[in-house]
């Protein structure tokens, strides 16, 4: 989320040149999986594993801890080195550069030095602006997609993903749409296009800076699930570090580092804050979701599920932590359909403009190709209302009912979704009241009905350590 924060800063700047910036931090990182790429100046005395235990010094003459990121043999000039982390998210890392236009580099190598590798010390050279690079990008997280989702996983394909890849045909829809919107140009998409040449800077930083978190981050973030659901082992107490690990990322690039450790805050940056926030708009806040403020219910539940998947893994428990996941999923789509729902409101009702257009068009990406597995008629008039326009004709109404004709099948209720309120009245806003429960037909949908969502309760709702993102 530090490299989110430090992209919209960018963003917000509202220049060309700010968000060519914007688009290196996207693309280069600089927060997460830091490492330096040394250049020897005689080549390695021997060889070397990935992990080894690099030593060298910073520019003060501090010492500065570093592994191996591969296995390297002798003689290799140019090799790359992972700087040691800690759980201390204020001083987790302190060299931090990549396309970062606030750089921290007290943590850095300096320029050139010795290094002692294996025991043995040996000279270097490294330009600290320009070598010193991050392995874990926003744009990573789709464009390494199809290996890590579609064909390269034990479990692959990923349902969830293959929706996705289903109804935008490519792996690395995220990274087209968000480099599309850098670029001002259209998507190439089978189906749920953009065209964001018919934006200016105010429409395109809106779909640049969600667009990163619910198509991007999103998906990464049911990836680790699935990722920790291919590495458990049935029945074993000891051999389930890797799962667990796997499970915890996923909760991190949920949450953030931003977010603390009580959740509760206006300033993160992405899944469970978006989650917060339109909470307040639809007046499903608090363990009941009946609330205008504090934690949406849709973070009780998923902090509720996600320390039950942590103790389900950890005992070996694959089928259950299986079944947990499915049962999380629909939850993830909640603030997406209610945001979608809100911005077809504002423009259709309340003379929305193009920000507007553009929010509820980037909340619609990120549920239409679940919408479509199950329904490609309501996909359709959700899309028709939503898409990129600089002259959008949208009926709320319209998009309203086709969003609850496949409710029971996403696997979500009304009460999930609530109604829109309006603090004027007290009240919510006319036609925009939650649902009864009735799913509305749309002709063409397809028959199944799917199977209401099941909660499960936890008497533990334990916040995991944050990792950087």
């Amino acid at each position: 989320d530090l490299d989110q924060a430090a992209m919209q800063a960018q963003l917000s700047l509202m220049t060309p040149d700010s968000f060519q910036q914007a688009q290196q931090i996207y693309n280069k990182g600089g927060h997460s999986k830091s490492y330096a790429l040394i250049t020897l100046t005689v080549g390695l005395a021997s060889d070397i594993k990935k992990g080894d235990q690099i030593l060298g010094k910073n520019a003060a003459g501090t010492q500065v801890n570093g592994k191996a990121a591969a296995d390297y043999e002798s003689g290799l000039q140019q090799i790359k080195v992972y700087y040691a982390t800690t759980d201390l998210q204020e001083s987790y890392m302190t060299c931090r550069v990549g396309a970062l236009v606030d750089t921290m580099t007290d943590g850095c190598f300096v320029a050139d030095g010795v290094l002692t590798i294996d025991g043995k010390e040996q000279s270097y050279v490294y330009d600290v602006a320009t070598d010193n690079k991050a392995d874990r990008t926003i744009a990573g997280f789709s464009t390494g997609a199809e290996k890590k989702m579609r064909n390269g996983c034990k479990g692959c394909p990923y349902p969830d993903f293959m929706d996705f890849y289903n109804y935008y045909g490519t792996d690395d829809y995220a990274h087209q749409w968000v480099e599309a919107a850098f670029e001002g140009t259209q998507t190439s998409f089978n189906r749920g296009g953009a065209d964001f040449r018919q934006y200016g800077l105010e429409g395109r930083e809106q779909v640049i800076k969600k667009g990163t978190v619910y198509l991007n981050i999103l998906m990464y973030v049911i990836r680790e699930l699935e990722d920790a659901l291919d590495d458990c082992e049935s029945q074993s107490l000891t051999n389930n570090y890797n799962s667990v690990h796997a499970w915890d990322e996923g909760v991190c690039f949920y949450t953030g580092s931003i977010e603390g450790v009580d959740g509760v805050t206006s300033d993160g940056k992405l899944l469970h804050q978006l989650a917060d926030k339109r909470c307040g708009n639809f007046r499903t806040c608090g363990e009941e979701g009946t609330s205008l403020d504090g934690m949406s219910k849709i973070n009780h539940d998923l902090f509720d599920m996600f320390a039950l998947g942590n103790h389900q893994l950890s005992s070996g428990e694959c089928s259950s932590a299986r079944q947990t996941v499915r049962q999380m999923i629909p939850k993830f789509f909640v603030p997406m359909i209610q945001g979608t729902l809100r911005y077809a409101y504002k423009v259709d009702k309340l003379q929305g403009g193009e920000v507007e257009n553009a929010e509820g068009a980037v909340f619609a990406a990120a549920v239409l190709p679940k919408v479509y597995a199950i329904s490609p008629s309501a996909a359709g008039i959700i899309y028709d209302n939503m898409k990129v326009s600089s002259n959008p004709s949208t009926d709320f109404v319209a998009v309203k009912n086709a969003f609850q004709s496949v409710y029971a099948a996403l696997g979500i209720t009304c009460a999930d979704i609530g109604g829109l309120w309006f603090d004027g009245t007290q009240d919510y806003y006319e036609g925009m009241e939650p649902c009864d429960g009735a799913a509305l037909s749309v002709q063409s949908a397809d028959e199944n009905s799917g199977n209401q969502l099941k909660l499960i309760t936890s008497f533990c709702v334990t916040m995991l350590a944050m990792f950087s993102l």
